[in-house]
């Protein structure tokens, strides 16, 4: 009897809906981005899921906001 779905080959959305240990290349749920001040254009990294607002060193606004595990951007641009 066949099988239903392919265990060993899961579909992109599968993965991501799964643990981070029970996928089938263990990989983070979090990740670091740069974000551009739109004041004064400096670039800032900040955790995705930083417990702390974050604040432009340059011109002191408020750059990223904590929610519910991730980070809020506020008015700021990321860049890759």
């Amino acid at each position: 009897m066949p099988l239903a779905k392919d265990l060993l080959h899961p579909t992109p959305e599968e993965e991501k809906r799964r643990h981070k240990k029970k996928r089938l290349v263990q990989s983070p749920n979090s990740y670091f981005m740069d974000v551009k001040c739109p004041g004064c254009y400096k670039i800032t990294t900040v955790f995705s899921h930083a417990q702390t607002v974050v604040l432009c060193v340059g011109c002191s606004t408020v750059l990223c906001q904590p929610t519910q595990g991730r980070q809020f951007l506020a008015c700021a641009k990321i860049t890759c």
